[in-house]
C-alpha cells in the first residue's frame, strides 16, 4: 500500500521509498526513511495534501509525493 491510500487515524511503518534522484532525496531529508512510524493525522477532502506525524513533528505531503512511499499498517 502507498501512503496516499492510508487511512486517517492509523499508524504505518515505511516499507520502501520508490522514485529516484532529487524527489527521493527530499523525502528522506524530511525524515521519512525505511522503518519509521507515521501517523496519518488528516487528509484534505480531495486527498491532497496528507498531514502526517513522525518523529515528534508534523509534516504535510502532496499526494504526488505520498504515492512513492510504500507503507504497511502496524
Amino acid at each position: 500500500m502507498t501512503l496516499d491510500n492510508a487511512e486517517v487515524g492509523k499508524t504505518y511503518s515505511v516499507k520502501k521509498i520508490n522514485g529516484s534522484g532529487a524527489i527521493r532525496r527530499r523525502i528522506m531529508d524530511m525524515g521519512i526513511t525505511k522503518g519509521v512510524e507515521l501517523y496519518i493525522k488528516k487528509v484534505a477532502p480531495l486527498g491532497d495534501p496528507v498531514q502526517i506525524t513522525l518523529r515528534g513533528y508534523e509534516l504535510t505531503l502532496r499526494k504526488q509525493d505520498a504515492e512513492i512511499i510504500e507503507v504497511e499498517e502496524n
